[in-house]
Order: structure tokens, then sequence, then C-alpha cells
């Protein structure tokens, strides 16, 4: 059996008469033909239904029976075949959502690979957000000199009130709080001026290298009374922030633990609110209702509410507004100033403009002659909160080798091949 063919032979499925035929592996093949000629035979009804039936063969009975099932082709032998995927133009596509990618499932992979190793990034200051440990405290102090000196504090709240937190926290060991630079007894907190947390000292420390287990000791403390969350002060007032949860500490932002189905443009969680994962809405296209803007207003160059000859209710209202606003009438369109411009098309407080009569008339589609006439005017344009990728804008705070998803999506094979073949995934993945 030679491996770079196809052979069929004795094809005899529909309208092939026994059609003997090598298919060279590695290479587009195109088959062509008037129609009848039995392209659609040769490609799934043989081809495709001997792949798909040799596949399904492999599992075991109780999975076939959850499968569908293509009956054997009238062939006498098929050797060299692969694995096929077959996209069938004739096929119903249930969703515009749907591509090449969600037909042949390759985005739910691609959507596990994200939710599992991207890096989530500040939607504020788009630092890398992790989930920190107290050897990320320690390991961040090495960039200090040694002999330093720091404060280790947590947050805590006194909504419970402020005597009793104090209590809480002395019972815990805890009798110092911190700020304007300088420790203090944990009675001094000025709760009316500095909110409704204090920054209670977990531990003060001058840096040197024997001191690993204090420190780490000292960061599991402050995590655990401090809600996953701590604070390291120098004298000079330096701050840094750090967090056993999913948060950024600089930006006090917490950001939820990614699922596959974030990252997905067909679940209601990873996809867009406004365009519901399609990337384009459908709107008012403002060239189909102003065609010519080298009309004057009387002369119709708003096509919905005609000119001077059709006197048109519209048209009468638009009459007495750009009087009222002295609008000429008389002059292109285009030639009106941007405020004259956006007065017409927006409407003010005196008149409804272009698009309050549109909204007008989406009050009324459950009327089959105004959805008729809305279909003349309306366009498909990108969705101005995705930008066109069809998702979250969480979603986007996630990069897998320094790429977004969507930017996968919108290139094609051979970069997205690309992009996988150089992608470095960590050893234990």
């Amino acid at each position: 059996m030679s491996n770079s063919v196809i052979k069929i032979r004795g094809a005899r499925q529909n309208n092939l008469k026994n059609l003997d035929l090598d298919i060279p592996l590695g290479a587009i093949t195109v088959v062509t033909g008037v129609s009848g000629s039995g392209k659609s035979s040769l490609a799934f009804d043989t081809l495709y239904s001997e792949c798909q039936r040799r596949y399904v063969e492999t599992f075991s009975p109780y999975a076939r029976q959850f499968m569908d099932r293509m009956d054997r082709p009238r062939v006498e032998g098929i050797q060299g075949i692969p694995p096929a995927v077959a996209i069938d133009r004739k096929d119903p596509v249930r969703t515009s959502r749907s591509t090449v990618g969600t037909m042949t499932e390759v985005t739910d992979h691609v959507k596990l690979l994200y939710a599992r190793l991207a890096q989530l990034h500040c939607r504020k200051c788009g630092k890398p957000v992790n989930r920190e440990t107290p050897s990320d405290v320690w390991k961040a102090l090495k960039s200090f000199r040694q002999g330093r000196k720091f404060v280790l504090t947590f947050t805590y709240s006194i909504d419970n009130g402020f005597d009793e937190t104090c209590n809480t926290m002395t019972r815990a060991g805890f009798d110092r709080c911190y700020f304007d630079d300088v420790p203090h007894p944990i009675e001094e907190w000025p709760q009316d001026r500095l909110g409704d947390t204090m920054n209670v000292i977990a531990d003060r420390f001058v840096l040197k290298k024997s001191d690993r287990k204090r420190v780490i000791d000292s960061s599991e403390l402050a995590f655990r009374f401090g809600s996953g969350r701590l604070d390291l002060w120098t004298h000079d007032g330096t701050r840094l922030s750090f967090s056993s949860e999913l948060a950024c500490g600089s930006c006090n932002i917490t950001y939820k633990s990614p699922i596959p189905n974030l990252f997905s443009f067909n679940s209601p969680i990873g996809a867009c609110t406004s365009c519901r994962g399609f990337g384009r809405i459908i709107e008012i296209d403002m060239d189909l209702v102003i065609p010519d803007a080298g009309r004057s207003l009387s002369e119709g160059a708003i096509k919905p509410f005609g000119g001077q000859k059709d006197d048109r209710h519209e048209y009468r209202d638009l009459l007495r507004f750009c009087r009222k606003a002295k609008i000429p009438m008389d002059i292109p369109f285009r030639r009106l100033r941007k405020k004259q411009k956006r007065a017409v098309i927006d409407g003010t407080s005196d008149y409804y403009g272009v698009q309050g009569f549109f909204d007008w008339l989406e009050t009324k589609t459950y009327k089959m002659p105004v959805r008729v006439y809305l279909s003349r005017y309306r366009g498909y344009n990108t969705c101005p909160d995705c930008g066109g990728t069809r998702f979250q804008p969480e979603t986007l705070l996630y990069k897998l080798g320094g790429v977004v998803i969507y930017k996968i999506y919108a290139g094609n094979v051979d970069s997205a091949l690309e992009f996988f073949e150089t992608l470095r995934i960590p050893i234990h993945d």
C-alpha cells in the first residue's frame, strides 16, 4: 500500500460507474464537474463515509450506540485513507457564529488551553496577575539591600465596630497599626479619616538573609487574617502589595478564576453582551439613509423623509425645525456644519431627528410592513464594545504566549499553526 496516495477501486456509490481513482496526499485536490456527475458521491458518500465508518468502529460497542453511524459505501476497496474532516456547504449552519473552528471543535481545545495556561493581566495597570504565596513575598524582598527596614501589614474590616475590632485583634496577638508611615497602638487608628478598614501590623523586621522563615511565617499569618492580601511598607513610604487570590494587589481588583467557557464566543459567559458573540451589530446605516450627500435637505437628502416635492409629514417637521434653528435647506448636506448635521441626525430637545424617527419605528416592529421598511436602511457594523473580537472584556485580559485569543481566530490556518508550533508549554503540562 502506498502512503502517498488514497487508492479508490470500484466505487459504485449512487451514480458512480465502477470508478478507479488515486488521490495524492499532502496536496489540494479539487473535485469538479457538471451537476449530477458524482462529485458529492465521491467526496462525501464514498471517501468521507468510509473514513467516518472506520473511525467510529474504533470505539467500544457501548460508545458506538450514541454516535451517528454511516453506511458502508459501495466500493471494492479504499487504501491509504487518513482521518478526515468534512464540511458540506449544504449542511444547515445553526448560527452565523459558526466557523470552521467551531464546526470541527478545534475551538473547544483552544478554550481549554487558554483556561489552563493563559496569563491574566490587570485591566487597570496591565501587569500580570497571579496567585501569590509567602515565597513570592520573600522573592520580592531579594531585590532590596540587606539591612533595610520593613513593616508587614494586612487590612482588617472594622464593620463590627471599632472597639470590638480592636479587642478581636488584641486577642489574636496584634496590638499595632500602621498609618502616616509610622506604627501606632491599634487603639489610635484614625477611623474617621482612613475609612472602614485598618492596616494591622503583622511583623516588623530588618531585612537579613537568615530571616526567610520568619518572613514566610509572618506572610502566611497576614494572608490568613487579611483575607488573602498583605502589604509591605518601607520607611520612605514605598508599598508592595500581594494577594493570594487572583487579584492585582496594586489596583485592589479581584478577578474570578478562568473557566473554559470564558474563552468561547458561543457561551453567554465569554460572548460580548452587546453583539452576543457575533462581532457585528445591526444598526441604521446612515449611508443608506443619506445615499447622496450632494443633495440638499429640500431635494430629499434624507431618503426616508423625502424632499419638498414629496411633502411627507417627516419632511414638514424637519422644515419647521430647520427654520427655527436657522439650518439652510437649499445647500448640499455635506456642506452643512458638523453641528448642524448632528442636530438633524441625532435630534435636539425640540426635534426627534433621524435617529429618533428610527427609534420610534423600532417600537412598531411587531408590524410586518415596519420590519420590511427598516430592513432597507439597516446594515451590519462592527460592534463598538468588543471591536469585532466577539468576546467579553475580561476574556481579552488573558494572553497565551503574549497573544489574545481573538487574534488566533482572526488569522488564517498558517498563522495559527505557526503560533502553536512555537508556543512554549511548561514541562509539567
